[in-house]
């Protein structure tokens, strides 16, 4: 590798930052939160990075392949050339055998280990990759506390972060919905975007000022989990509700497979409401796990199958779902091309921007108007809502 350098770049959970020298990458940042606080932390870490520059191909590789893993595709990162020079001895064994858990694996801190022929060094383990430089690629995210419970994380957002980096991966090795090719969107993206900027001049003009269309599906392993985190998400910050998600899932073994009806039915309002849980929202949990556990929640597989006004008809009848929250769900879990959720505040005011309207359009206007995207409301959507972002300057 050349001279010591580093870089921020985009990935599916924020800017990341990576430093490498020329033995190899000397460190993986993960998000701060903002990209300053993301910078500065790489710098404090790793002071010899000090020229931001443009990556050399190893480097870009590994990136690439960085990238790739975090929107859920299938990247092998153990070949990447890491520079230990300055990493103690037993931190480096630690690490060796973590890069060996391939995505959608997890081993625990004992398991670790009982293959360095050390048994009783599970917490020497635990405390060397809570110093670990290399985060994704030395994977202390697939190392768990005894029990197959969450442990610790060190990076920003702790637990949070670990979960959701544990979820891409095993929603993808269970074989979850994929959207890297924008397939599994059910629709050709390309295709929508012409047919939306043929049928409506006005659409045109916001598409072309916002850009491609970037839409990508949340990828899930189960209804039940994906309706369940909605519950928990409904009229809170993403960051409030991502917290609180995270605490619930960490209660049980297995918390980046999320929750199952039988766990959250076994577990007291106590343990539940002490995670964050409103009593609303307790109680839609409960009712949604008792309608999973009797049969009567179609699977993932059987809603695939089923048309939008049915799933809509279907899962409203759960306590604390409305038609909105299984719109979102048809959107961005199943990909259906034809949603337009008409109610949604996002969509209204894009709509008043788009349409330089000087108020929120009536219910009856919007669907109209909608009637001529038919049928890639959801692409229409998607573009109405990057319309307020781009009055916001974001």
């Amino acid at each position: 590798m050349t001279a010591h350098g580093f870089l921020l770049f985009d990935t599916a959970i924020g800017r990341c930052g990576i430093a490498w020298g020329t033995r190899g990458i000397t460190l993986l940042q993960l998000p701060e939160g903002r990209e300053q606080n993301t910078r500065a932390r790489l710098l404090e870490r790793v002071p010899d990075a000090a020229r931001e520059a443009p990556p050399p191909p190893d480097v870009q590789r590994a990136v690439d392949a960085i990238v790739a893993l975090l929107r859920g595709e299938a990247s092998d990162l153990s070949g990447v050339a890491l520079d230990m020079e300055r990493v103690p001895p037993f931190h480096r064994r630690v690490y060796e055998v973590a890069r060996t858990i391939p995505p959608g694996a997890t081993l625990t801190y004992g398991d670790i280990a009982a293959r360095l022929g050390s048994l009783g060094a599970a917490r020497a383990v635990g405390q060397a990759l809570g110093r670990n430089p290399f985060a994704i690629l030395v994977p202390c995210h697939r190392v768990l506390a005894a029990g197959g419970k969450v442990g610790g994380f060190s990076a920003n957002g702790g637990v949070t972060t670990k979960l959701r980096l544990l979820s891409i991966e095993s929603a993808r090795a269970a074989g979850a919905l994929q959207a890297d090719d924008g397939g599994a969107l059910g629709f050709d993206p390309a295709v929508a975007v012409e047919r939306l900027r043929a049928s409506d001049a006005a659409l045109a003009r916001l598409i072309d000022a916002v850009g491609p269309f970037g839409m990508r599906l949340d990828r899930t392993s189960s209804l039940f989990v994906a309706l369940a985190e909605s519950i928990v998400y409904q009229q809170l910050t993403g960051k409030a509700a991502a917290t609180i998600f995270a605490r619930v899932r960490a209660l049980f073994a297995r918390a980046h497979e999320g929750p199952t009806p039988e766990q959250i039915l076994r577990a007291s309002d106590e343990k539940l409401r002490a995670a964050g849980l409103s009593r609303a929202k307790l109680l839609s949990l409960r009712d949604l796990a008792r309608r999973a556990q009797d049969g009567e929640l179609p699977t993932l597989a059987e809603v695939h199958g089923m048309e939008d006004e049915a799933i809509i008809e279907r899962l409203t009848q759960v306590r604390g779902i409305g038609r909105w929250t299984v719109e979102m769900l048809l959107m961005f879990r199943l990909g259906r091309p034809d949603v337009l959720p008409v109610d949604d505040y996002g969509i209204r005011k894009g709509f008043a921007i788009a349409f330089k309207l000087p108020d929120l359009p009536a219910r009856k206007d919007l669907e109209r108007r909608g009637e001529r995207w038919k049928p890639y409301r959801t692409a229409a959507s998607w573009y109405l809502w990057r319309a307020v972002d781009l009055a916001r300057g974001d």
